[in-house]
């Protein structure tokens, strides 16, 4: 009896580990459609959304390709950061989305960064800036540092010489390596990759 209880005990285990990480990607993917999706209550269920995502495309398209309407968007722009008390919250959230998926990502320079001499301790990061001459701290590299299974961090001000590049991680797999709290391994990633046809 003891042994079928603890049969059933594992197996129970092993299916939470297969279905709780789908079940939360199918949660995550339902909610963000559901708060699309109600932004335009009046409309059939599904349609609120396509609704959305192609305006959304429709104005990226205008602002992007069509001098017109990146003239009324940057005027646009010019507008909110000229506001007093709103030009801080737009700035700041524009420039934290164009730092993930604009034209000028900061995101995209993985480095190891040395925290502690003795012992050795690295962290791995992003440089955001190259040089802080501009605050009065030349010689000093900006590096943001995201924290493990959390969507925050914080920025450091360091030598140059305390940090290296990674070299063996692509922005992305590096960013999945540090929030993860370095449970993804790369290496097997790739090696699964390549045995997939």
């Amino acid at each position: 009896m003891r042994r079928i209880a603890a049969i059933f005990f594992r197996s129970f285990l092993q299916g939470l580990l297969i279905l709780s990480p789908i079940a939360v990607t199918a949660y995550v993917i339902y909610t963000v459609f559901d708060s699309v999706d109600r932004l335009i209550p009046w409309v059939p269920r599904g349609l609120g959304f396509v609704i959305i995502i192609t305006l959304v495309t429709f104005i990226g398209y205008m602002g992007t390709r069509f001098f017109l309407g990146r003239m009324l968007f940057d005027a646009f722009d010019h507008l909110l950061q000229h506001i007093p008390g709103i030009k801080y919250i737009y700035s700041s959230i524009k420039d934290v989305m164009g730092s993930f998926v604009g034209d000028k990502k900061r995101f995209n320079k993985p480095v190891w960064v040395c925290i502690n001499l003795n012992p050795e301790i690295w962290r791995i990061g992003f440089m955001t800036q190259k040089d802080m001459a501009f605050l009065g701290m030349a010689g000093k590299v900006a590096v943001y540092l995201p924290h493990a299974y959390a969507v925050s961090g914080y920025v450091i001000l360091t030598e140059t010489k305390l940090i290296k590049p990674v070299t063996k991680m692509t922005a992305a797999e590096a960013m999945k390596f540090a929030v993860s709290g370095g449970i993804t391994s790369v290496d097997d990633e790739k090696h699964h990759e390549k045995r997939q046809p």
